[in-house]
C-alpha cells in the first residue's frame, strides 16, 4: 500500500543543523543575537522595508501592530472574514469591534470595491490579507486609506517575496505581518515577522518587542541603562529558530522556483479538467504576481468537494479545506451585525487546497487521480 501524499511537509535545506550548532556554540541562544540581526538585515536589504523585527510567530507580529497604532476598545478594525483567526484576534484582544468585509468574487482575498461603505468615524485601520501570496490592490486600498485617515497593516502571512506591481508585499502599508509556520514558503516551525514601514513607529517597536522596554537602545550602546518605558510582551524568537530561518533565507530562491514549478503544473494539469467540471482554478491578476504559497481549486459546490476529498484520501492523497468565515464562528457570531458575506460563505464551503511541498515528487499521480474523479461516478 502506498504512503499517504500529505498536504505538507517541511523543507529542510541541510544548513539548518549547522547553524543551530554555529547559535549554541556562540553562547547566545535568547533573542537578539547574531541570527537575528542577519535575517533582518536580509529582509530589509532585498525587500527594502525601513526596519523589521523578528517574532515569534505573525500573530505576534499582528498583536504589537494593534499596540503600535494604540487600538482602543470602541475602534473599529476592518478585515475579511475569510482569513485565519489571528487577523481579527489581534485586534480583538486590545478591545477593537472587527467589522468584517467579504471576499472578492474571482478571488479570496478582500473585496476592495466594498471598504469605503464599512468605514465609520469609529474605523481605525484596515487589515488586507493577500491569501494564497496574491496582492490585494494597494493602490485602491492605500486610496481608501489616506483619504479617511486610516491605518493600513498587511498580512502577508502568506506573501513572502510577492508583488503588488513592483512593490514586495508587506512593504506598501504601514506595517506588515509575515509567517515563517512550518506550512510556509520559508519556515522555522514557529516564526514571524513584523515589517515597518512607517518611520513613525520604528523605536516604539522595538519597545513593545523588548517587553516594553528600552533594552535593544541599550544594547547599541544608545543609553546607559534601560527600563520599563511602555506596554509590550516577549516577542522576541530565540537563536535558535533565527538560526534555523536564516539556513532557509540562503537558499529562498531555490525553494520559490520549485514551488512555483509546482503550481504551474497543478495549473497546466487541471485546466481541462477543471473547465469541463465547472471548477476554478486560481486567478492571477495582473498586478500580482505568484509566489507559489498554494494551489487551491473552488469547486461547483459543497457537495463535489466532500466527495472529491474522500476520493482522493481512498487514492492516499490528503486534500484539505481552508477557512470557515470568522463572522460565523463560535467566538463572534453574536457579536456580527453586518451583512451576508456570500463570498466568504462561498469559498468556507468550496474551496480545496491540494498537496504543496518542495519535495512533492508525485504530482503527475495527484493530477491523474484528480482528472478520475467525476461527480457523476457517484
Amino acid at each position: 500500500m502506498e504512503q499517504m501524499i500529505p498536504f505538507n511537509k517541511p523543507y529542510i535545506t541541510g544548513k539548518e543543523a549547522h547553524y543551530l550548532y554555529k547559535a549554541v556554540e556562540s553562547g547566545h541562544l535568547s533573542g537578539n543575537g547574531q541570527f537575528t540581526k542577519r535575517c533582518q538585515a536580509y529582509f530589509e536589504e532585498r525587500w527594502g522595508f525601513k526596519k523589521t523585527l523578528l517574532t515569534t510567530s505573525c500573530t505576534d507580529a499582528l498583536e504589537m501592530c494593534a499596540m503600535l497604532i494604540n487600538i482602543q476598545p470602541g475602534d473599529e478594525v476592518i478585515v475579511p472574514s475569510y482569513t485565519f483567526v489571528s487577523t481579527a484576534l489581534a485586534f480583538a484582544r486590545q478591545g477593537a469591534h472587527i467589522v468584517f468585509a467579504d471576499s472578492r468574487t474571482d478571488h479570496p482575498g478582500i473585496d476592495e470595491s466594498i471598504l469605503e461603505a464599512l468605514i465609520t468615524t469609529k474605523t481605525k485601520a484596515i487589515v488586507p490579507v493577500h491569501y494564497a501570496g496574491i496582492a490585494c490592490d494597494m493602490d485602491k486600498i492605500m486610496d481608501i486609506a489616506d483619504r479617511h485617515n486610516l491605518f493600513v497593516i498587511e498580512d502577508a502571512a502568506q506573501a513572502i517575496d510577492s508583488y503588488y506591481r513592483d512593490k514586495p508585499l508587506g512593504s506598501i502599508g504601514h506595517l506588515g505581518t509575515f509567517s515563517f509556520h512550518e506550512t510556509k514558503n520559508i519556515q522555522c516551525g514557529e516564526g514571524g515577522l513584523l515589517a515597518i514601514n512607517d518611520e513613525r513607529f520604528v523605536q516604539r517597536a522595538e519597545i513593545i518587542w523588548e517587553k516594553g522596554t528600552n533594552r535593544a537602545e541599550f544594547f547599541r550602546g544608545e543609553i546607559n541603562k534601560y527600563g520599563w518605558v511602555d506596554t509590550g510582551s516577549s516577542f522576541l524568537p530565540s537563536e535558535l529558530n533565527a538560526s534555523f530561518l536564516f539556513a532557509q533565507l540562503e537558499e529562498l530562491d531555490n525553494i520559490q522556483n520549485r514551488r512555483k514549478e509546482i503550481w504551474q503544473n497543478y495549473y497546466d494539469g487541471l485546466k481541462e479538467w477543471a473547465r469541463k467540471n465547472k471548477v476554478e482554478l486560481p486567478v492571477v491578476p495582473d498586478h500580482a504576481t505568484n509566489n507559489g504559497h498554494m494551489f487551491y481549486m473552488i469547486c461547483p459546490s459543497n457537495k463535489f468537494r466532500t466527495l472529491l476529498i474522500d476520493y482522493l484520501k481512498k487514492q492516499n492523497i490528503n486534500p484539505v479545506f481552508h477557512y470557515l468565515s470568522l463572522h460565523k464562528s463560535d467566538y463572534y457570531t453574536h457579536k456580527y451585525k453586518g451583512n451576508v458575506l456570500i463570498n466568504s460563505d462561498m469559498y468556507s464551503e468550496t474551496l480545496v487546497r491540494l498537496p504543496f511541498y518542495y519535495d512533492l515528487h508525485r504530482q503527475e499521480a495527484i493530477i491523474d487521480d484528480i482528472k478520475s474523479f467525476s461527480i457523476t461516478s457517484f
